[in-house]
């Protein structure tokens, strides 16, 4: 057993299932996957090297991996309605590094959201390899109502010329029109990338335009709103399909992890239940009243509102910078993260605000009656940032709280 064999190990599990089993995880980009998932991610599938593709492996014995394998194709394919989909990724970020690779070469023009608008690390930040490897040129948000201006990137589109655009974000909490984009880079001559990262889950419910018709590629991870398994995925129309498989291997990675592959094709069947749209839907109702209910407490909301799973918290007006808030939060049991928020003048490190959502709350059965408890909670906890034994006492509500709900959807 494992207890015995390796005691620090199983100690830092036995906590973490603790960690998440007595608190309440608000952070947009986590979940919590079924036991079916989890079944097969630790799996003996782990066992097994399968380099290449389906039918075109450099190992043998890959008969019942390539069944795993195609199966995750095809359903991510019927999920999406696309072309071509490539399940390999490890990450998001190696999606999207995949997808650069395939068509542009270093020192060629990428069009991305600035990071402090919503954008994400590998959209092109200067730190990341797509800053370093690529010319990149940032749209943000209108200062004034905080939603992204599409004559603007178009005026920077026509511009500076990119080779790819990249729509979608991390912490942009509104609808991405992605036919909008689509013709400002049919007019520059650019492809263009969707992120659909975070909002993967809400586009098979149809709860967000989805990007399949209007861009050459789509990225996405498989683990945060589409609930699976910590992933990547790749979306493409065929003519790209090569390009892309070979970006992925050889390119950029060596042997798939065919245990992550069978929970993202676990994952992408219960995305097609009826039980997974209802769930879909609750994310949004949920993160709506979260939304309203801050707002009645004299909370700022970047973009003054919501259209999805999440959004993010100005705390200027409250004397408290987001690291701040993250760290008091999460001693009284809500883990949230800190953010930056449009034109921030504070760092990444520390920032302006933070991000909250509801993913993985609903997944554990929370509706809108919690929501105003939980805000509440919050609140309470900032007033009181200074208080100890006030702190204690809502600790120990939140634990209390959080325990009547399952860990597993």
């Amino acid at each position: 057993m494992l207890k015995k064999f390796d005691h620090e190990i199983y100690y830092a599990l036995k906590k973490e299932v603790e960690k998440q089993r007595y608190t309440i995880n608000l952070i947009p980009s986590e979940n919590i996957v079924s036991k079916n998932i989890l079944k097969v991610v630790g799996s003996i599938f782990t066992n097994k090297y399968a380099e290449g593709y389906p039918g075109r492996r450099y190992y043998g014995g890959c008969k019942y991996v390539d069944v795993v394998e195609k199966l995750a194709i095809e359903r991510a394919c019927k999920l999406f309605n696309a072309e071509h989909a490539n399940v390999q990724p490890h990450s998001g970020s190696q999606a999207n590094m995949a997808v650069y690779f395939s068509v542009l070469n270093p020192g060629d023009k990428i069009l991305a959201m600035d990071i402090s608008s919503g954008g994400h690390l590998t959209h092109g930040v200067k730190v990341n390899f797509s800053g370093m490897l690529y010319k990149t040129y940032f749209y943000s948000v209108d200062k004034e109502t905080e939603l992204i201006d599409y004559e603007k990137v178009r005026e920077i589109a026509i511009r500076e010329k990119p080779k790819i655009i990249v729509c979608g974000s991390s912490s942009y909490s509104r609808i991405i029109d992605f036919e909008k984009f689509s013709k400002i880079a049919k007019e520059v001559n650019a492809y263009l990338l969707a992120d659909i990262a975070h909002i993967a889950g809400l586009i098979v419910a149809k709860l967000h335009p989805g990007p399949v018709n209007f861009c050459e590629f789509i990225t996405s991870t498989t683990h945060k709103t589409l609930r699976g398994p910590r992933g990547g995925l790749i979306l493409c129309k065929n003519e790209f399909k090569e390009k892309i498989d070979s970006s992925i291997i050889p390119g950029i990675q060596g042997g798939p992890l065919v245990h992550v592959i069978a929970g993202k094709a676990v994952a992408f069947k219960e995305a097609m239940t009826k039980k997974f749209i209802r769930y879909q839907n609750q994310i949004v109702k949920n993160c709506k009243v979260l939304c309203e209910e801050f707002k009645n407490r004299n909370y700022r909301i970047v973009s003054n509102g919501t259209d999805t799973h999440m959004f993010v918290i100005d705390l200027r007006n409250k004397k408290i910078t987001g690291l701040q808030a993250q760290e008091i939060l999460e001693k009284v049991g809500i883990i949230t993260n800190k953010n930056l928020i449009p034109f921030d003048k504070l760092p990444p490190s520390i920032t302006s605000g933070i991000r909250v959502g509801t993913p993985c709350i609903t997944s554990r059965g929370m509706k809108e009656k919690d929501m105003i408890r939980i805000v509440e909670w919050i609140d309470e906890t900032l007033k009181n940032r200074e208080n100890e034994k006030m702190l204690k006492e809502i600790s120990k509500k939140i634990r209390r709280f959080a325990s009547e709900f399952p860990i597993y959807p």
